[in-house]
């Protein structure tokens, strides 16, 4: 696989800091809604790529500030249906779609395969949410999209913050340091 199979899924420009500009790739916007449109008006309107590479920023409550990690298993962290009797996480009256979408059978140079929240909302408190590695705001969009249209996916996350009181402060800090990091781990999707 060569960087042409490949499209590179982003929520704003400040996390790649115009430095993937020899790569396709989409900005989406923030947000479930706007990543599940820009991909699907993408793949629809463009090309079907064999691999779609989400890199964005993350918070966690474990891993250091300033660390990529892949994320290869996707959960929606505020869908909460449980009052109708779903687990949390869980979309109601969907059929044959896992609650976790798992992509971990593709071989990554940094084969952490951690799981990945995502909700509509910037985590400073992780008291209300779901056990994640790592909390987002699109990766899970994007994986259902690609689960759906069956197409490979990884996700990529810089953490910037460690989901406390100084998230956001620490997330403006911190939103384009990681786009270095990630170019040496697309040396290996290039070259696959």
């Amino acid at each position: 696989m060569n960087r042409e199979d490949i499209l590179i899924v982003c929520a704003l420009e400040q996390e790649t800091a115009g430095k993937l500009d020899d790569w396709n790739i989409i900005y989406t916007g923030c947000g479930k809604v706007n990543a599940t449109y820009e991909l699907t008006k993408e793949i629809n309107s463009v090309f079907i790529p064999k691999l779609v590479i989400n890199f964005g920023t993350a918070g966690s409550r474990e891993i250091p500030i300033h660390t990529l990690v892949d994320c290869t298993q996707f959960i929606q962290r505020d869908m909460d249906k449980t009052a109708l009797g779903f687990a949390r996480g869980e979309t109601a009256f969907e059929n044959n779609i896992p609650m976790i979408l798992d992509f971990s059978k593709l071989y990554n140079p940094l084969a952490h395969q951690l799981t990945c929240g995502t909700g509509d909302n910037f985590v400073q408190d992780i008291s209300k949410e779901t056990d994640c590695d790592v909390f987002d705001m699109e990766a899970y969009a994007l994986a259902k999209v690609c689960y759906k249209t069956s197409i490979d996916f990884i996700s990529y996350k810089y953490i910037t913050d460690n989901v406390n009181e100084k998230s956001a402060d620490d997330w403006k800090e911190n939103c384009s340091k990681g786009v270095e990091e990630f170019k040496k781990v697309l040396k290996y999707h290039d070259n696959f």
